[in-house]
């Protein structure tokens, strides 16, 4: 029987915000019945003004999705599953947890914490949390994957207090491998993701210049006064060219430097070999072009350079990240005393913003690893490592992994070291809606609630928005089924356990589970502005909360430090190309470079299970210039081999004239556990199986070439 069509007394319009990328867009949502019916950006919102991407939009079918998980599964002796209710899969989960602890020791718990769990403002301190209560170290999350140097270039080089200049009233921007038209994602001074488009139509109107580097010529290079079409991987000699022209040309903030920089001579002469004629070559650009972009970014006055995630999953990722914020230091791009920060930082505690600089310190300071000597940093361990601290036998091997929001079979590096790791565990908890390659491996699989199910606040934007904005949702509709938020899950262990859960604002009872709006209280304690304030002002943009930079402490002595001596190794090493991407293999047989790429329909791995977004593609196509497929004699939807010195995958061909000759774009995070791609037009392949963990690691973070990948291609000679 068709169902009765609803009638507007039947609606009810509730208020609330997207949370299937970081982006937060507010929406207004019709629901009949605890059934969602459509969903719409909110016109009058101060910031978005009614601004929603094609992902948000296709809510109403993931609320109702008839393959969606809405019970636990456990999986049976033969390898299929079977329905179980929460508590006894907990119950079995705990005893497990138990077992391993008491066998090998708390480190040999691990979780790992993806992209869907950060769009749970209270998922990634609770798998903190979790981990403090039992004593591991072994706390994993995707930032370590992608973009770890962008937060440990501040350590080394120092950093400024009151940070670097807003997007805002930027007079020059300067975008390194980053397109938030499509990704909703920009470093701090950058296009962030609320209305991206006319954000960037109006900052141009009012004569901002915008500098794009990158070999594709994204939507946002569209809107450049310069695009450079660098060479994939040569970001660094760019970059480091872009600092000797500003120091030979005298264009640096002489007054700023002299104050706040040391090391300058260093610097002078650790890009000294960086000449216009040795980047234009090495990136493949016109001199020209690399001086007036230099010159035009040295102009300014105001705007800063930021990098997105190409660069940073490139080789020499950590080089890249200090080259791009030493360049924003000597122009003293800072926020300087009564400089008004963009965005207000309402979730969080309030902190100094002083026009100083905090002093360097070491970027990886954390508990050893047991691989390659890498330490963690920023209160995790390196996501880049924990396959091998799977396998490789010794005290503090993982033994157990509770995976939240995230598929590590066809997003980690080196995807046949990844499952041969997921099949290796003695306890493997994945918490996802769907049965993902991840899944597949698990031996439980817990049913999370969706965004629509549960409270939350924009954690995640609150430190990127573009003014100080406040937002926050209740649940939107009931729980569909024996569903648990993520919290739920680390928080049922923890009391089987015995063990607390210490957020920021202490631990909740751990007798009787609490409420998710307690547990955001005590994630957030202490705010700039309180949980109450926030929970009654939505959608609302508070002028009088913008923070102030206030002035130097009159003993302030620290000092940038741009030429550390491990830099001056690495960038020497580089000039000289003595260091080759990937360690000492000889990489002459692949002429192509494989670059990461974001899709409109799709975040990562998820999306095209939606029908909705699988008319978008069900593949990630190997984008390639026309003039290169017309050479290799390929046609638009052909299967070509792709082979890296590590493996091969299967990608269809889609040609593309936004792409520079020799690249190959690809996204990343599909495909599935196969390592042969039969199915690769319905599902698409891992990028990730090309890269190795044994070769071409980022010295500072550990973090494995996954960008920039050097490769060969031919048509497939066999039929997939």
């Amino acid at each position: 029987m068709a169902t009765p069509t609803p009638t507007t007394s039947d609606v009810q319009t509730k208020a609330t915000f997207c949370r299937v990328c970081h982006a937060s867009c507010p929406m207004e949502v019709d629901v009949v019945d605890n059934r969602v019916i459509a969903v719409r950006g909110v016109m009058d919102d101060p910031l978005f003004e009614g601004y929603t991407c094609i992902k948000g939009r296709q809510l109403p079918d993931q609320m109702a999705d008839p393959n969606r998980l809405r019970a636990p599964l456990r999986r049976r002796l033969d390898g299929t599953f079977e329905e179980v209710s929460s508590p006894e899969a907990l119950d079995e989960i705990a005893a497990e947890l138990r077992r391993i602890i008491d066998t090998y020791g708390p480190r040999a718990v691990a979780s790992y914490t993806g992209t869907g769990g950060y769009q749970n403002s209270v998922a990634v301190g609770a798998a903190r949390a979790f981990h403090q209560g039992i004593d591991s170290v072994s706390f994993y999350t995707s930032v370590t994957i992608d973009q770890p140097a962008k937060g440990l270039a501040g350590f080394r080089l120092g950093g400024w207090e009151a940070g670097y200049q807003s997007f805002t009233d930027s007079d020059v921007h300067m975008a390194i491998g980053y397109n938030s038209m499509v990704s909703s994602y920009a470093p701090l001074g950058g296009l962030q993701g609320t209305n991206p488009f006319v954000v960037m139509r109006r900052r141009k109107a009012e004569g901002m210049k915008l500098i794009v580097i990158d070999p594709r010529r994204t939507e946002l290079a569209s809107f450049a006064d310069i695009h450079l079409q660098v060479r994939p991987g040569e970001d660094p000699t760019l970059l480091a060219g872009m600092i000797r022209i500003v120091l030979d040309e005298g264009l640096q903030d002489h007054e700023f430097c002299e104050r706040w920089v040391s090391q300058l001579p260093e610097l002078a002469a650790a890009v000294e070999g960086f000449t216009l004629d040795v980047v234009a070559e090495r990136c493949q650009l016109d001199p020209d072009d690399v001086l007036a972009a230099a010159r035009m970014f040295a102009a300014g006055p105001k705007g800063v350079a930021g990098t997105g995630t190409g660069p940073n999953m490139a080789a020499h990722s950590s080089l890249t990240e200090h080259l791009t914020v030493v360049l924003n230091t000597i122009l003293g791009r800072v926020n300087r005393e009564g400089d008004l920060l963009e965005n207000g930082m309402l979730l969080y505690p309030e902190m100094p913003a002083r026009a100083q600089v905090t002093p360097p310190r070491a970027p990886a300071n954390g508990p050893p690893s047991r691989i390659r000597g890498l330490r963690g940093y920023r209160g995790e361990m390196p996501t880049a490592a924990l396959a091998e601290e799977i396998l490789t036998p010794g005290e503090g091997r993982i033994r157990a992994l509770i995976v939240s929001g995230g598929n590590p079979a066809v997003a980690f590096p080196d995807q046949e070291l990844t499952l041969n790791a997921l099949a290796d565990l003695e306890l493997l908890v994945v918490i996802d809606h769907r049965m993902t390659p991840t899944a597949e491996f698990a031996h439980y699989v817990v049913a999370p609630t969706l965004s629509l199910e549960r409270a939350d606040v924009p954690h995640l934007m609150d430190r990127w928005f573009r003014q100080p904005y406040t937002n926050y949702t209740e649940p939107v509709v009931e729980r569909d089924g024996d569903v648990l938020n993520e919290w739920e899950v680390f928080w049922e262990l923890a009391s089987r356990l015995g063990s607390d859960l210490p957020l920021p604002g202490g631990s909740p009872d751990m007798a009787v589970r609490p409420s998710t709006d307690e547990i955001i209280d005590l994630t957030y304690a202490g705010s700039r502005m309180p949980l109450d304030e926030v929970r009654v002002n939505l959608r609302t943009v508070h002028p009088d909360k913008r923070i102030v930079t206030q002035p130097a402490d009159d003993g302030a002595t620290a000092k940038f430090t741009p030429a550390p001596d491990d830099f001056m190794t690495e960038l020497a090493d580089f000039l000289a190309q003595s260091t080759p991407m990937l360690g000492d293999l000889d990489v002459s047989d692949y002429p192509f470079r494989l670059v990461s790429r974001r899709l409109k329909h799709v975040l990562n791995s998820t999306g095209t299970e939606l029908p909705g977004l699988a008319r978008k593609g069900t593949t990630n196509p190997a984008y390639m210039h026309p003039d290169d497929v017309t050479e290799l004699e390929l046609a638009a939807g052909d299967l070509v081999e792709i082979t890296s010195p590590r493996a091969t995958v299967v990608g269809v061909v889609a040609p593309s004239d936004d792409i520079k000759r020799g690249v190959i774009s690809m996204a990343h995070s599909w495909g599935g556990r196969s390592l042969t791609d039969e199915k690769v037009r319905d599902i698409g392949t891992p990028t990730s199986r090309l890269v190795s963990a044994e070769v071409g690691h980022d010295p500072v973070t550990g973090m494995v070439v996954s960008s920039a990948i050097p490769v060969a291609v031919r048509k497939a000679e066999v039929p997939v």
